[in-house]
């Protein structure tokens, strides 16, 4: 069966077949056929959502969710290993775990659709071991996930101005950044793939982003309940559920519903976007561009649109050789709407605290090594940094907003940001940077990499142990059965 799509320029049906298409591509890709730089890409994305799952691990954010998990469980037992406490879980709980802990200290990847990879990953990786498939199995279906994600996500992109009265909503279309790695790893065909599509579209959530005006933690938990629900909708294939067929190219179903009357369908120049919603993006360049390569890597804990200011603080920081006691002022230019926030109270939230480029600066000020304890509910209130804090402001130039910077992404630029520094002493350091390391167009090398986890792994990893999950992740193709790896992360 296949269903008409409605195409309002000149008021027809066509028949459309996006979602056999997606199905088809996810169980056809094969490890041989994935170049060698997607391929290391897709490791490198493992590698750091291990490390920023394993930082996490001494957060109330991860205590609450490992609770949930075991609760869910009926107490500890299962095939699937929670990442950094060994805990053995169903693989459904393990993915409620696992994923809220990748997306809790916010420091995975950002992609112009969301933060794929908590999903990606650990229901990538959780079904591997679930059924003793390879890495060379798991890193095909990272990439099967990231292709069919991201190109569903762009599909369903709202307008600008439906963006600001509706949300973004990163955490609806995160279903299917667990749903299609899953499905490959468990052996799924074409129908079965299509099926577990079908019941993604009608379990996605609302597409909204409410936790941006509330700052509830509440937004990190959603990414493991989406991993839950990949893993029961994979379990409802299994079990024989069917007639979910071909809902991406229902009119009445995902994308025509949540994109209203934003909807086309056509073929626009990605670098040139008109801000519409275009369903032609389900199969564009499909096998052909590889967006995983267009992810964006954060290289600290916090909300994407702070990266490039903490980079240049930082840099200047270390090049200059002052600390927090020694700053005056400073002056970011142009500011981060709906980003400068530093209240006199301190913070309600990890989340509210993460989206707050002073706090970021300020944390980043006082402790150069990035990890959960910038985030403790006595570091998030403490005097010094609060009043730090205080004293970033933004330029005199308009505010940047998200929405823009994401258009800027999508188009492979980046928001140049200019930091003035002052001192006590009236010093005063400048520094301008646009793409920051692992922007797409800045991207991390594997040593800068495997750096990184070090910093993000030692909550849980340190000496040989740490050096050994190095050695085995950076080879995981070599791996016969991610199972065998259970006590690699705990």
């Amino acid at each position: 069966m296949r269903y008409n799509r409605f195409h309002k320029d000149n008021n027809f049906l066509t028949p459309t077949t996006y979602t056999q298409e997606l199905s088809e591509y996810t169980v056809n890709l094969k490890y041989e056929d994935i170049p060698a730089q997607v391929i290391e890409r897709a490791k490198m994305i493992m590698l750091q959502t291990i490390g920023v799952t394993l930082a996490a691990l001494p957060t109330q954010i991860a205590d609450k969710a490992r609770q949930m998990g075991r609760e869910a469980n009926g107490g500890e037992g299962g095939p699937t290993t929670v990442w950094g406490s060994g805990e053995k879980l169903a693989a459904v709980n393990a993915g409620l775990v696992v994923g809220t802990m990748a997306d809790a200290l916010d420091w995975e990847d950002c992609s112009w659709t969301g933060h794929p990879s908590a999903g990606i990953i650990p229901c990538a990786w959780l079904a591997a071991e679930e059924k003793h498939k390879s890495g060379k199995d798991m890193l095909t279906a990272i990439v099967a996930g990231y292709e069919v994600y991201q190109r569903i996500a762009m599909a369903v992109q709202p307008s600008d101005e439906r963006w600001k009265t509706k949300g973004w909503g990163l955490t609806s279309w995160q279903i299917f950044g667990a749903i299609i790695p899953i499905a490959k790893l468990y052996g799924f065909d074409p129908r079965k793939v299509n099926q577990a599509i079908g019941m993604g579209c009608e379990c996605s959530t609302i597409p909204t982003a409410y936790h941006a005006t509330t700052m509830s933690d509440f937004y990190h938990y959603e990414h493991g309940y989406r991993n839950r629900d990949g893993f029961t909708i994979a379990k409802s294939v299994e079990k024989g559920i069917y007639n979910q067929m071909d809902a991406l190219d229902e009119p009445r179903c995902y994308t025509s519903v949540i994109c209203g009357d934003d909807a086309k369908s056509g073929s626009t120049d990605p670098a040139v976007d008109s801000g519409e919603a275009d369903v032609a993006w389900l199969t564009r360049d499909l096998g052909n561009r590889y967006l995983i390569m267009s992810t964006l890597m954060k290289h600290w804990p916090a909300n994407m649109w702070v990266q490039t200011t903490a980079e240049i603080v930082h840099d200047m920081a270390k090049e200059h050789g002052f600390g927090p006691e020694d700053v005056e002022e400073i002056v970011v230019d142009p500011p981060v709407h709906q980003r400068m926030w530093a209240p006199e109270e301190g913070f309600t939230s990890v989340t509210h605290a993460q989206f707050s480029l002073p706090f970021v600066v300020a944390s980043l000020l006082y402790d150069p090594n990035p990890g959960a304890h910038w985030y403790t509910p006595e570091k998030m209130k403490d005097p010094k940094i609060i009043a730090l804090a205080r004293r970033v402001r933004g330029g005199d130039s308009p505010a940047d907003s998200p929405l823009t910077g994401f258009k800027e992404f999508r188009a492979g630029t980046y928001p140049m940001k200019t930091v003035t520094i002052t001192l006590k002493d009236g010093t005063k350091h400048i520094g301008k940077m646009d793409c920051h390391p692992g922007h797409p167009n800045n991207m991390m090398t594997r040593e800068e990499f495997v750096e990184r986890f070090r910093i993000q792994a030692s909550p849980v990893l340190q000496g040989d142990k740490l050096e050994k999950a190095i050695e085995v992740l950076c080879n995981i193709e070599n791996c016969e059965d991610i199972a065998s790896l259970s006590d690699l992360l705990g």
